[in-house]
């Protein structure tokens, strides 16, 4: 039996909806309390179907009303102050009766995941190479398609491409997402800080008066080891995450060590790719010693924080074994 839409339906047919085992939902913005549409039947036999069937038929009569809000870039609440319903969310299990209320949300225009990513990644990649080949009107005219003479400019272009080229590969290959888009908004704000950086980074590191570090080779070659295995080991943690997610909502649990070396900080921490993230940034500012960098990597440090706190506590409430040795993204620490 296939679910019946019915627009135009009253609420004081709630007890006809008793009668014949539907339930009768009514759609409000989330803010300001307003009418969206009319109200839809839904029989809750056939509500536990596949996900996508269920979002279209909740959300048959918001498209209805406007052909703008295709299913992507609806948010549906069961209270205005929750977080939006989760896509294995089953309607006759919620705590509602004959009468339900969704306040929605328009989250905007939406994008893929594949063109979030190559916007945030080409981009950086392409504007790092301008100012490492000194393209003419970015420095004088005297240094237009030169090169630095100092090897550390020539190994932080090498890292800065290898960092940006292995998100795009992770994205592609390795990475699986819970939602499948992202509202335009967000993506233009994403860019701007990731091409922005980008820019400033890549001016001063390519920079003709750019001076080395302090301490020379022994500085760069650390920093490069440094650099190197926490990509390393922020690659092997995603593909742990990845393994973890590829078994199914059934057999849901933590991430725990594996045989991989690099999968042993999940011992001390909840989010160790961002722990990770956060090393391969350090080094790179000790290598190329420049401050635009260091001030980029504290603040990716505190949006990681951020993230990384979110998931601990998610972990924390959700499993109960959750190991109470665990910190959210530095060892013993933070």
């Amino acid at each position: 039996m296939s679910p019946n839409v019915c627009p135009g339906l009253r609420p004081s047919d709630s007890i006809r909806a008793a009668e014949l085992n539907i339930i009768l939902i009514n759609y409000y913005w989330a803010r300001g309390q307003k009418s969206v549409c009319n109200a839809s039947f839904i029989q809750p036999v056939c509500v536990c179907v596949c996900v996508c069937v269920c979002v279209c038929v909740w959300r048959g009569c918001l498209i209805r009303s406007d052909p703008r809000w295709y299913p992507a870039r609806q948010a549906l609440m069961l209270d205005a102050k929750e977080k939006s319903l989760r896509d294995e969310e089953v309607l006759q299990n919620l705590p509602v009766g004959t009468t339900a209320t969704m306040y929605f949300t328009d989250l905007g225009p939406q994008l893929g995941w594949t063109v979030v990513f190559l916007a945030e990644c080409i981009g950086p990649l392409l504007i790092y190479l301008l100012f490492y080949f000194r393209v003419p009107y970015i420095y004088s005219h005297n240094y237009a398609f030169t090169s630095s003479p100092h090897p550390v400019v020539r190994i932080a272009f090498a890292c800065h491409t290898f960092h940006y080229v292995k998100r795009l590969i992770e994205t592609i290959f390795v990475h699986r997402f819970s939602h499948g888009t992202m509202p335009l908004r967000t993506i233009v704000r994403n860019c701007v800080y990731y091409w922005g950086f980008s820019a400033w980074l890549a001016y001063y590191i390519n920079h003709p008066l750019y001076t080395p570090p302090s301490y020379g080779e022994l500085q760069i070659n650390y920093a490069l080891v440094i650099f190197v295995m926490c990509e390393l080991g922020n690659f092997s943690i995603h593909l742990t995450l990845n393994n973890l997610k590829g078994e199914g909502s059934r057999s849901r649990r933590f991430p725990e060590p594996t045989k991989n070396p690099f999968t042993w900080l999940f011992i001390f921490v909840s989010c160790p790719n961002y722990s990770y993230e956060l090393g391969a940034w350090v080094g790179f500012s000790i290598m190329t010693q420049c401050l635009p960098v260091a001030f980029y990597t504290l603040l990716g440090f505190i949006q990681m924080t951020i993230w990384a706190k979110g998931k601990h506590r998610a972990y924390s409430r959700e499993f109960k074994d959750y190991p109470t040795l665990r910190m959210a993204i530095i060892p013993l620490i933070l």
